[in-house]
């Protein structure tokens, strides 16, 4: 097998979707969880790109690293989050999840290591940007707006409850 640019690039992508993922299970702090996540969200985005799906990787920087971090980070200051309450891990969690990882590795290295897949010529990266857009907008047009709508209400319903709460806790 020969190393090339794209392969070393896919594994350090990998590599850092996974320590952004198993830092995610560690850290206490929640604003240091939504940093790792922001991590694991990007690296995802670059892996996008070496697949030749740039539409779906600015999609994944633009909708999951931007919006869904910052609806999160919202989140923890609207409902005044302590993080002195919390207990710190012991040393027996981190080695048990070490070794889950170490395991599930293994698991994933010996599941694909003679596994070939044939490799067919395809025009799937060709205007992709277009296809996707004519899919969204002809036959999947109904599901996409009622998404639009309902994310609505659910921003709308967070902050009612937010500011419902607020009000309670003046109150006393």
């Amino acid at each position: 097998m020969t190393i090339t640019g794209e392969f070393l690039a896919f594994m350090g992508l990998a590599l850092v979707a996974i320590i952004g993922g198993v830092l995610l299970l560690n850290l206490t702090k929640v604003v240091h969880m939504v940093v790792a996540l922001i991590f694991t969200f990007v690296s995802i985005a670059g892996i996008y790109v070496l697949l030749s799906a740039e539409f779906v990787a600015a999609v994944q920087v633009l909708i999951y690293s931007g919006a869904i971090t910052i609806i999160m980070l919202f989140g923890i200051m609207l409902t005044k989050h302590d993080d002195k309450g919390e207990t710190t891990t012991g040393k027996w969690r981190k080695v048990f999840i070490f070794l889950g990882v170490i395991g599930f590795a293994a698991a994933v290295y010996y599941g694909i290591y003679d596994f070939n897949i044939e490799q067919v010529p395809t025009d799937l990266h060709v205007d992709n940007t277009m296809k996707i857009g004519e899919a969204l907008y002809s036959k999947w047009v109904i599901p996409f707006e009622l998404t639009s709508v309902l994310l609505l209400v659910a921003l709308v319903g967070s902050i009612v409850l937010a500011k419902k709460e607020e009000k309670e806790a003046d109150k006393e």
